[in-house]
């Protein structure tokens, strides 16, 4: 089968939560209809994964090919690596309204403009490091709005750790990756810190819990988008996967 393109065009929405109008690209399938509803992700630092980790073209060749749903993705995008990290990061002045920005403002416009399906199993927040960190947040916040997460070398912390102990997550997906070279990572505040050990401590607590699914993997390699990109083909199939298949 030929493979066939989806399409990506811009949006801006005005945000009260953040007062600022934000600008985001909307990924549709190929095939995408009014007469039906879709599974949608959300990806937080968006152009990232539309650019470095070519998400939308992961997609055209995955539902071209029939391994995966047809998914609509919205690529949210950050201004520069210190809003960024005001915005995801737990202790950032914005980090509480970037969330209530995405469940009570993103979340409704994009149901408003597309045909999404109704559910939270039927919604995925993605993101990488900190992108990967709020969007568990997120989910853990509001369960009946998000309960699938994908995430590539989160920041973990012994507040997120927690968090993950004290939740109720049986109705969550997670799929969680880390590259076994990330023992040193400079930070957006420009600290060296180990990603790994806290993510496999991260590894323990999900495995102890019952969750709907859950896909742990460590990568060979650092915490880039060299390490990233090719396991988004992975991270589609997982997550997205056909049930005839």
């Amino acid at each position: 089968m030929a493979q066939q393109r989806g399409t990506i065009e811009e949006y801006t929405i005005q945000s009260n939560y953040l007062n600022q109008s934000i600008t985001f690209m909307v990924y549709l399938p190929y095939n995408y209809s009014d007469l039906y509803t879709y599974p949608l992700v959300i990806a937080q630092d968006g152009r990232d994964y539309f650019q470095l980790g070519r998400i939308n073209k992961v997609a055209d060749k995955l539902i071209s090919e029939r391994d995966i749903e047809d998914v609509i993705i919205a690529g949210i995008p950050y201004e520069n690596p210190q809003v960024r990290w005001e915005k995801y990061h737990p202790d950032g002045s914005l980090h509480n309204a970037y969330i209530h920005f995405l469940v009570y403002e993103f979340l409704p416009y994009m149901k408003n403009r597309f045909s999404i399906d109704d559910l939270a199993g039927s919604r995925t927040l993605i993101g990488d490091s900190l992108g990967g960190t709020v969007s568990l947040l997120t989910a853990l916040k509001y369960p009946h709005t998000f309960s699938n997460v994908i995430m590539h070398s989160p920041y973990v912390d012994e507040r997120i750790i927690q968090h993950v102990q004290e939740a109720d997550m049986t109705s969550f997906s997670i799929y969680h990756v880390i590259g076994k070279q990330e023992t040193a990572v400079k930070t957006t505040k420009g600290e060296i810190k180990d990603f790994l050990e806290p993510n496999r401590k991260l590894n323990e607590i999900f495995e102890a819990k019952p969750l709907a699914y859950y896909y742990y993997h460590e990568l060979e390699g650092s915490h880039t988008w060299k390490s990233w990109q090719p396991d988004v083909v992975t991270a589609m199939k997982k997550m997205f996967k056909k049930a005839d298949k």
